[in-house]
């Protein structure tokens, strides 16, 4: 598989680090027994998040195996199946 360069990943770390944020205020909506409604709009929006995020690792994975010599015949097309199902 693909080893991701750091600094291709920084701003999937950054929308990490906003999920991360999202999932502390869930845990306190969740402690402060607040509606249902507004819990669950923001797991979407964590989700949602987590998503993007995903799908960037994976696109940048494959971008590097597109471009880089020799990568595209390295790359594991069922691994690489399995990595985007994975998200779906």
């Amino acid at each position: 598989m693909v080893a991701l360069r750091p600094e291709e990943m920084s701003a999937v770390a950054n929308r990490l680090r906003r999920a991360q944020g999202q999932i502390g205020g869930v845990l306190r909506m969740i402690e402060e027994g607040r509606d249902c409604t507004d819990i669950v709009t923001q797991l979407a929006a964590v989700n949602h998040a987590l998503d993007k995020a995903g799908f960037a690792i994976v696109a940048s994975g494959l971008k590097q195996c597109l471009t880089e010599p020799d990568g595209a015949d390295s790359m594991d097309t069922k691994a690489m199946e399995k990595l985007f199902l994975s998200l779906a």
